[in-house]
């Protein structure tokens, strides 16, 4: 396990180079979501598939989460936000990188990509949205019902009756999170940047959504605000598209990386790329 220090506060990264040691075709920095997410979910989706291709792919617990440290405050948007600057001028301290976040994770690459432009060449959004007074209310509501739920016996029994024992304990500790920290009370008190700054994020963006999902509703909104975004959907999914189409996600990745002029190499990323079609 490597721990980097942050401002005092350990965290747990992981970094995966490409195999042949060749100098790799891009760097990609994965950040996953909150309460049940953590780097897990992208080092058992497509991150190695990424790194086999020739990749440099680095992922990160955030502050709260998996195995980084638990602080009892400091959990607004701005400071995740801030988490990410600091591990990318630590670890990448010149050019842009290529930022693919899941859910929340997307919400501090879109943060980082207004308030530092140059650090950011794409982002690839899975099931994510920018700030914004409507995100700040609903996640409020999240928060709390989450606050309330996951510490009651009858619901962690629910999701291990319906969704398995994993994601029970995934819960289970959510629910500790939310108890022993101000994070359900910080995410909607954090600054938010307002339409105009978000509209002058100038980097490319994919945002990729399953068609079941709430989030579909503002795929025209955000790609008419952004000036240089578009929308992909991943048929029959909802929320957990990563974790639940994790091919149909890769290949998307792939895609949008010969975009960007991201060369891969290697016969993983075809063979995928074949397969999944």
């Amino acid at each position: 396990m490597a721990v980097l220090e942050i401002d005092g506060l350990p965290f747990h990264v992981q970094r995966l180079s490409p195999a042949d040691g060749r100098p790799p075709a891009a760097t990609l920095v994965l950040v996953h979501g909150l309460l049940t997410d953590s780097l897990a979910s992208f080092y058992f989706t497509m991150a190695p598939a990424l790194a086999a291709a020739g990749a440099e792919v680095f992922m990160y617990d955030q502050r709260g989460h998996g195995r980084s440290g638990r602080p009892h405050t400091g959990y607004r948007l701005e400071r995740f936000v801030a988490d990410l600057a600091a591990l990318l001028d630590h670890s990448f301290p010149a050019g842009p990188v290529h930022l693919v976040g899941n859910s929340f994770g997307g919400t501090v690459a879109f943060g980082l990509a207004e308030q530092r432009p140059d650090r950011v060449a794409s982002i690839l959004a899975i099931e994510s949205e920018p700030a914004s007074p409507a995100w700040a209310a609903k996640l409020d509501g999240i928060l709390r019902r989450a606050e309330t739920e996951l510490v009651r016996t009858s619901t962690l029994a629910w999701v291990a009756a319906e969704r398995g024992a994993h994601t029970a304990r995934l819960a289970r500790s959510a629910g500790r999170l939310l108890a022993v920290t101000s994070l359900a009370r910080d995410i909607p008190a954090s600054l938010l940047p307002g339409e105009e700054r978000l509209a002058a994020i100038a980097c490319p963006v994919l945002a990729v959504y399953g068609t079941e999902s709430d989030l579909v509703e503002q795929a025209a909104w955000l790609d008419g605000l952004l000036p240089r975004c578009r929308s992909a959907f991943v048929s029959g999914q909802e929320h957990s598209v990563l974790v639940e189409a994790p091919d149909a996600v890769l290949e998307l990745t792939f895609d949008w990386l010969r975009e960007q002029g991201v060369v891969l190499r290697g016969a993983a990323a075809c063979d995928l790329q074949r397969s999944a079609r």
